[in-house]
């Protein structure tokens, strides 16, 4: 393993926690790792890598929206609701540093809800899928970067 591989392998980890924490990018972090890793072995290996990452990549971006949204319309949770929760999340991001932007989501979907429903007891269960939906979505995406970080450390064992 050469020192590159090292710092580079110190950005997928840290690719990986962005998955959790949402002050890091997260798994662009991990395709551009391994974007470097290829662009400095150019070698077959490291094109295949690069390809099954970037499909790795691309299908999880997609399953992370696909999967969890179709749970919350199947709940009956409405768009809007959820655009009320994103947008006060970016709020609480901002006036709550890293903790804000789930906090946020939550009051966010919860003030949706009850505006529209007009009470709690129809309120709460909306916002309980909203949040079973936004761990879904954290799973499927930490899972894409596993598997991308996996296909990265296959390629380097070929090497």
């Amino acid at each position: 393993m050469t020192p590159l591989d090292v710092l580079l392998a110190l950005v997928i980890l840290v690719g990986l926690a962005g998955v959790v924490v949402p002050v890091l990018p997260g798994l662009v972090l991990v395709l551009g790792a391994v974007l470097v890793w290829s662009l400095e072995r150019q070698d077959a290996t490291g094109w295949v890598v690069l390809a099954v990452v970037t499909v790795l990549f691309a299908v999880g971006q997609v399953a992370k929206y696909l999967l969890p949204g179709r749970r919350l319309r199947e709940a009956g949770v409405p768009a809007s609701t959820m655009l009320a929760g994103a947008a006060l999340g970016i709020v609480g991001f901002f006036v709550v540093p890293v903790v804000g932007l789930f906090l946020g989501f939550v009051l966010g979907v919860y003030l949706a809800e009850l505006a529209r429903t007009r009470t709690h007891a129809d309120a709460w269960p909306s916002t309980v899928h909203a949040l079973k939906a936004a761990g879904w979505s954290m799973l499927i995406e930490l899972a894409a970067g596993l598997l991308m970080t996996a296909a990265w450390v296959a390629g380097l064992l070929v090497a």
